[in-house]
């Protein structure tokens, strides 16, 4: 059994079987420390998975003169938690912020309310990820398009194509199924 020093050599000269071993040798502690700050074993086998996935990327940054292969790995696993825990965090205040929007001033909920809501859910969740994702940061989140740039790491070119594309294909697909009859007047569908 080669020590952690070795590992890492064959880990940087790019060595598949170094992972698997790092992975046998050490993914318990990784599993362990994500299942414990997470509290589910699902999210926790996902981040042990990305902190595997990140070192063989990130595997030149690894320097055993600076901390063990497992400490290495449980600093990788901790920021992949963190990332887990702002994105749940940036999940939950989106819905917030949808039933807050979308709730009735009065507290009652009429059925074309829930409908709306349903319809405009359904309609988010079919744009490809990058528009959803632009759209929910600017009218949930109320970020600027710098701000989306910066949050999701795109250009801010890209930014606002994504975000305008999404509205348009929102609209249109409002038109289209629709969503946009006689009840809703012509400007909620601009409003989208």
């Amino acid at each position: 059994m080669s020590s952690d020093d070795e590992l890492a050599e064959q880990l940087r000269d790019g060595d598949e079987k170094a992972l698997r071993t790092a992975y046998e040798r050490h993914g318990g502690a990784v599993l362990h420390l994500a299942q414990r700050l997470l509290g589910n074993r699902a999210d926790a086998e996902d981040v042990t998975q990305l902190t595997f996935v990140a070192a063989w990327k990130g595997r030149d940054g690894y320097d055993p003169g600076r901390g063990t292969m497992l400490s290495w790995l449980l600093g990788i696993a901790r920021r992949k938690v963190v990332d887990r825990l702002r994105s749940a965090a940036r999940d939950d205040r989106v819905a917030e912020s949808v039933r807050a929007q979308l709730a009735p001033p009065d507290g009652r909920e009429t059925p074309e309310r829930v409908v709306d809501r349903l319809l405009i859910a359904d309609e988010l969740s079919r744009l490809p990820e990058e528009q959803r994702r632009t759209l929910e940061l600017a009218f949930f989140d109320d970020l600027t398009h710098p701000q989306i740039a910066a949050v999701t790491g795109l250009p801010l070119g890209t930014v606002k194509s994504h975000i305008r594309r999404g509205m348009a294909n929102l609209r249109r697909r409002w038109e289209v199924d629709g969503a946009a009859s006689g009840s809703r007047s012509a400007g909620s569908t601009r409003a989208l």
